[in-house]
């Protein structure tokens, strides 16, 4: 005979399928989203490269902007120095010194087109750069409407679903606290490895639930009896018996409907 607030197996049974009923809830509010948070995330973090993107372009741009101010000035620098030599071509005592000065203002001629080679150069790419952030900026604004509108569908989903999602969660707490820590760590690593999510399946037809193989009759009475966690060989399920099934069904049919 069970002692006064001893927890049964039977009671572990029930608090283990509840706990079933409702991660499978959860799992299905969890569908509801689909690939929303996921496609919400991916968006956010392209938009973040979009801006990285644009912030080096527009460094770019500003880098060959400065380097055109540095050629213009040397253009200048060049044209004072050509004419100081222009100047002092009027004062030569002999050719060496006229070759000299000669060479000295064809080498400021050479500064001159070199700096506005350079200056086309970079209004070249400025140009081309300019273009980019033009496309980029495009894309920017589309994938800023497109995440807007996704946040949106994702908001409306979390409003609609969060609060039950909230209450479910402490409603697990509860039946978990009704199970031993090892029983519960079986039943999460199974939820894990079975398709669905189903950890814990009524027998139904003499079978595990969702499997065509046959249970012994044996081994059905000892689930029906609600003595010990008996798992499918086949699946690694935990079984239980149908009518304890449908009685927390129906108790958690209620419990869901209260909490939409």
């Amino acid at each position: 005979m069970a002692k006064k607030n001893e927890v049964t197996v039977e009671d572990k049974l029930r608090a283990l399928y509840d706990l079933q009923l409702i991660d499978s809830r959860v799992d299905e509010i969890r569908n509801v989203r689909g690939e929303l948070p996921l496609e919400v995330e991916d968006l956010e973090n392209e938009i973040a490269g979009l801006e990285k993107r644009l912030e080096n372009f527009n460094q770019e741009v500003s880098d060959f902007d400065f380097q055109t101010k540095e050629q213009k000035n040397n253009i200048e620098v060049a044209k004072e120095e050509f004419k100081k030599y222009e100047e002092n071509l009027k004062n030569v005592r002999n050719n060496r010194e006229y070759n000299s000065i000669v060479k000295e203002q064809e080498f400021q001629e050479l500064e001159i087109q070199l700096a506005e080679k350079r200056i086309k150069e970079f209004s070249a790419k400025i140009e081309l750069k300019q273009e980019a952030i033009g496309q980029l900026n495009e894309k920017f604004k589309e994938r800023k409407k497109h995440l807007k509108a996704k946040k949106g569908e994702l908001d409306e989903i979390l409003k609609e679903t969060e609060k039950e999602e909230s209450l479910l969660a402490k409603k697990a707490s509860e039946f978990q606290s009704k199970i031993e820590t090892s029983l519960f760590d079986a039943y999460q690593k199974i939820r894990k490895n079975v398709k669905n999510g189903l950890a814990i399946v009524p027998v139904e037809r003499g079978a595990s639930g969702g499997s065509y193989f046959i249970i012994p009759p044996q081994i059905q009475m000892e689930i029906a009896s609600r003595q010990k966690i008996i798992t499918d060989e086949h699946s690694g399920r935990i079984l239980v018996d149908p009518e304890l099934a449908k009685e927390e069904q129906g108790k958690m049919e209620s419990i869901f409907s209260s909490k939409k």
